[in-house]
């Protein structure tokens, strides 16, 4: 039987430092990183998604960034095939594998292979869907399946609908199923102190607003991003498209953001400390996480 590819997956919350780890471990071990970031993938969403620039790169080839427009929606089933792709053509070049984000879903979908329900999209289902707002798309969903809106984003309508779409065509959300394994991945996890996360979440939340955040999202919707799009991209999309539709004012708007993304944060470390593959390092502890994938690499 043929060994399976060994590959990297770097994960943990938001601000935690993974992108730049995975930057360092790229270097040091000839990878490619495939960002593994749910909106990361969309052209556009760059400061409010945290997307890794440019001279942050280092001159690391960077996939699955900026492919696709913020006007479509882009599925994790789209992301598994080619994150798969890319997977395979990095190994044919013989370079190492990375998968780097904090979407838990995207990481599992790429990692372990899951198998999506075959649901065509509904068009008429989805018309009648469109019009409802979160609150009552989440009534619908809890009377077809509540043992999936327990595990949904209640706030983001594009996956509410989906999974009402799945639902009222097999009964239910089916449970996470996972393939064959292709890969033979090794997990490392950023983790930092409560109070210096909160700290790192804070300062980031200044610089992107300080960068331009607020007009990065004023000029997607100047371009036919409807607020409705880009308030189910969450978070920071969220706020600053209700700040900008004067729903509240500037410093709700930052109070906000604060609380959501630590809340954010701990929802993400809370997945991940589910998976007991993951080994948790602060990312500054380099020395030692490159003598571990010294180790992993070599067996």
């Amino acid at each position: 039987m043929a060994k399976k590819p060994n590959i990297l997956v770097v994960v943990g919350p938001t601000a935690s430092g993974k992108s730049a780890l995975a930057v360092k471990l790229a270097k040091k071990f000839n990878g490619e990183i495939i960002s593994a970031d749910s909106r990361q993938l969309y052209r556009g969403l760059d400061l409010g998604s945290g997307k890794i620039t440019t001279k942050e790169m280092a001159g690391i080839p960077h996939h699955l960034l900026d492919i696709s427009s913020p006007k479509k929606v882009f599925t994790v089933a789209q992301f598994q095939k080619i994150g798969q792709r890319k997977i395979n053509e990095i190994v044919s070049r013989k370079h190492l594998p990375i998968i780097c984000g904090g979407s838990a879903f995207y990481i599992q979908a790429l990692v372990d292979s899951v198998i999506f329900p075959r649901v065509t999209p509904n068009k008429k289902l989805r018309k009648e869907l469109a019009s409802k707002n979160p609150e009552e798309l989440c009534l619908i969903l809890k009377k077809l399946d509540p043992r999936r809106l327990n595990s949904i984003d209640r706030k983001n309508p594009v996956r509410l609908i989906r999974a009402i779409e799945i639902a009222s065509e097999l009964g239910s959300v089916p449970k996470i199923v996972k393939g064959e394994p292709l890969y033979n991945p090794f997990f490392i996890g950023t983790e930092l102190a409560d109070t210096e996360l909160q700290q790192k979440i804070k300062r980031r939340l200044k610089a992107r607003i300080h960068q331009g955040m607020i007009k990065e999202v004023q000029d997607l919707h100047t371009h036919g991003v409807s607020w409705k799009r880009l308030e189910s991209f969450g978070l920071e999309y969220r706020s600053v498209a209700s700040f900008l539709q004067n729903k509240i004012n500037r410093k709700e708007m930052i109070g906000e953001l604060e609380l959501h993304i630590w809340q954010f944060a701990k929802k993400q470390r809370s997945w991940f400390k589910k998976d007991a593959r993951v080994q948790w390092f602060n990312p500054g502890s380099l020395s030692e996480i490159q003598k571990r994938v010294r180790t992993f690499l070599s067996h």
